[in-house]
């Protein structure tokens, strides 16, 4: 079954987070209409190869004019034009940046298959309760209802000003119209009774000014209440939700529904403004004794003037944190002099700022200093973003450090590079309607690397920081860095495995990874130290080290075996030996190496004539080895010669009970029966070959089991053998060579 048919069928609160990153970068239709294909393709790979990219591009155009054809057949006049408007859209925003492409479908899929994940784990972790909690649904639409009530109530204020234009405008004209009169004409009985009639008609200006300065007041109140609660919790929590998604946690969303109420807000505060304008207007043309105008007005244009400044200070945020393009899945981790992008968003779109705002970007330093080669410097636009928002990415940045004359560098330990914190601040001005603000914002910290090796525990930095604070702008965090809760790392560690390799973590796997960092439970607290600068008990390595070795192993060499979850990993040796010692002789499983860094192995069960249990395991196969033969075939050929037996393949069934076969099938790179025969063809004049692993078990108990081997001998060969010697020969022959350390 492809990923995206398994993706149709999640419940609906998946789905709707699938919805939230499929748009007009890359529209869904085209997801669904060739959902095999896209699956097939290595867009990671194009992501960071130019020349891929613009391949893979070419032929998703051709994929798409194809669906085309088969479309206007039958004659399909929605699809048409849904498809057509696509292929322009694809091929007018990607033919400059086809790698731009890449990175967004990898991104898709790596999104598809972290709720895949999410979706199969039976219970969320807290962090993950904590961000879709109810309360903080519930204040979502709160905040949506009461500012489109607040949008309303400043139209309907804007007629009661109207009225009040017309009232003094028709004052204004019966007053004049006396005023003409001659002095005789104004003392008889009909002016008198008009001049009742316009003290009357003053009385109801005064009143009606009075009321609209108080709803005009109400209104401010109302904005001034929503942004200093709700408004204000819904943007730090959506700001909490960027950095846990940052660190693999489930994706963001919230950005669109807050512009529209920051939106909202400023064009109802400026239409509040436009209002006391108006006052003015009308103050300057009649005034009286007890006027409220020239008493009210200035204190709510003030207050006015402040809420926008507030407004457009927090409207400033970055949209998508700085991240090195060639590592996607490494936010936050810049190496120098290689570029990386951010992105940043003005929630008040309004179209008067498109290109009139101009952002520059610097580096906030902390002991190390560094510039920004590159265009640093870019006006914000509604043209570059799919949903039309007011934003700037900056897409050719790069680090690059200032040497310190005192030569300081030398000094520093090991993890002082990937402990120092620093940040990307971002500058502008909005000049409009006669006010000018000023606005700042800053990324979340990030660490800089000058060596690609590095980033592994750069990456671990990045991880404790954003697990262990809200606080976006604490530099000097790892000068004393908190604990974490181990039940949160626990599940940030499962997010790594489901956003880097498709597939997460079960409570048992996270519970050998408990035990692994020598905490209970119980314990609940795990410091910085025991997760990434002690080494392991007996070992040359943290425990950071090993697993991110793991996750390296896993995404390069066995990821179908990890995704489709044939894989146990983690798991002690005690462990495997209790689950295996009641299966069928020839059950296994397969378990990370815990001495070797990056290391997988196998161990089955085995009964003996006497009926004793018995439990062998193989040396563990790193990715020096994987590289030479897929880990499916070696599964699959591998073969153990027992005192006087011929070899033969004692791997019968996956734990529990899974034919290996049935298991491993649809990974082997070739069947069996289709190896070549020595007459085949092949290089000329060679036999073809392949690497058959084979390990040699024997009978004396006591002395330790010999590892694995990668024996190269072609299939056909050992057919040949098999035809012209006894099995007590072969077994001679390769005995010799493998004989135990």
């Amino acid at each position: 079954m492809s990923q995206w048919s398994q993706v149709q069928q999640l419940e609906i609160k998946f789905l709707e987070q699938v919805d939230q990153f499929y748009d007009d970068n890359f529209p869904m239709e085209i997801r669904h209409l060739l959902a095999q294909w896209i699956e097939s393709q290595d867009w990671e790979a194009a992501s960071n190869n130019e020349a891929m990219a613009m391949i893979l591009l070419q032929n998703l155009l051709i994929q798409v004019d194809e669906q085309l054809d088969r479309v206007s057949q039958e004659k399909n006049l929605l699809l048409i034009h849904n498809l057509k408007r696509i292929r322009k859209l694809l091929q007018g925003k990607y033919h400059g940046n086809p790698m731009h492409i890449a990175v967004i479908i990898s991104n898709c899929l790596r999104e598809e298959r972290r709720i895949l994940a999410a979706a199969s784990m039976p219970v969320q972790g807290p962090l993950e309760k904590s961000l879709q909690n109810s309360v903080v649904s519930e204040r979502q639409r709160n905040v949506e209802h009461k500012v489109s009530a607040i949008k309303n109530s400043a139209q309907m204020t804007d007629q009661d000003v109207k009225y009040l234009e017309d009232l003094q405008e028709e004052f204004d004209f019966r007053y004049k119209t006396i005023q003409s009169l001659e002095q005789s004409d104004k003392n008889s009985a009909l002016i008198k009774q008009e001049m009742l009639a316009l003290q009357a008609m003053l009385n109801t200006l005064d009143y009606k000014r009075k009321e609209v300065l108080s709803k005009i007041g109400r209104v401010i109140h109302e904005i001034d209440v929503l942004m200093s609660n709700m408004l204000t919790e819904e943007l730090l929590d959506w700001k909490r939700r960027q950095q846990i998604a940052c660190i693999g946690g489930p994706l963001h969303g919230g950005l669109d529904q807050l512009q529209n109420c920051f939106t909202l807000l400023a064009e109802s505060l400026f239409q509040v403004r436009r209002q006391l304008e108006k006052l003015d207007e009308l103050l300057t043309r009649l005034t009286y004794d007890g006027d409220p105008i020239p008493v009210q007005r200035p204190q709510l244009l003030e207050k006015v003037n402040f809420l926008l400044y507030n407004l457009f200070r927090n409207s400033f945020v970055v949209e998508r944190q700085p991240c090195m393009p060639t590592h996607p899945q490494r936010p936050m981790v810049l190496k120098t002099l290689i570029q990386f992008t951010v992105k940043l968003r003005l929630l008040i779109k309004l179209p008067e700022l498109n290109y009139q705002i101009r952002v520059k970007c610097n580096v906030l330093h902390s002991n190390r200093r560094f510039v920004l080669c590159g265009t640093h410097v870019k006006a914000m636009n509604m043209d570059e973003s799919a949903n039309g928002s007011l934003s700037v990415e900056f897409r050719h940045l790069q680090p690059k450090e200032m040497k310190s004359s005192a030569g300081s560098k030398g000094n520093e330990g090991p993890h002082m590079v990937t402990e120092e914190l620093h940040s990307i601040s971002f500058e502008t001005q909005v000049c409009l309607y006669g006010l000018t603000i000023n606005l700042e914002t800053s990324s979340l910290p990030v660490v800089m690397i000058s060596n690609v090796s590095q980033l592994p525990n750069a990456w671990a930095s990045i991880i404790w920081y954003n697990l262990s604070t809200n606080d976006p702008q604490n530099l000097s965090f790892f000068n004393n860095p908190p604990a974490a809760t181990l039940s949160q790392l626990l599940e940030v560690l499962s997010w790594q495995f489901s956003s880097y390799v498709g597939r997460g973590l079960n409570s048992e796997q996270l519970n050998m990874l408990a035990e692994k960092l020598m905490v209970s439970y119980n314990d609940y607290q795990l410091s910085w130290a025991k997760f990434c600068k002690e080494h392991l008990p007996g070992k040359s390595f943290t425990f950071w080290v090993w697993l991110e070795a793991i996750l390296d192993l896993i995404k390069k060499h066995i990821l179908p075996l990890w995704i489709d979850g044939y894989v146990m990993g983690f798991v002690s040796k005690e462990k495997e030996r209790i689950l295996l010692k009641d299966k069928t002789p020839g059950t296994f499983l397969l378990r990370f190496s815990e001495s070797n860094l990056g290391g997988i192995t196998f161990t089955w069960v085995d009964q003996l004539e006497n009926g004793e249990v018995t439990f062998h395991s193989v040396e563990p196969y790193n990715k020096g080895r994987l590289a030479a033969l897929p880990f499916a075939d070696i599964l699959r050929d591998y073969k153990v010669i027992m005192a006087d037996n011929v070899p033969e393949n004692p791997l019968k069934y996956l734990y529990p009970d899974i034919p290996k076969d049935k298991a491993f099938g649809k990974h082997y790179s070739c069947q069996p029966n289709e190896v070549s025969k020595p007459s085949d063809g092949g290089v000329k004049g060679y036999v073809p070959s392949v690497f058959i692993p084979v390990s040699k078990i024997l009978n004396d108990s006591t002395d330790p089991h010999s590892p694995s081997d990668l024996l190269p001998m072609s299939p056909s060969v050992y057919a040949v053998l098999r035809e012209h010697l006894s099995p007590t020969v072969i077994e001679t022959a390769l005995s010799s060579p493998y004989s135990t350390d």
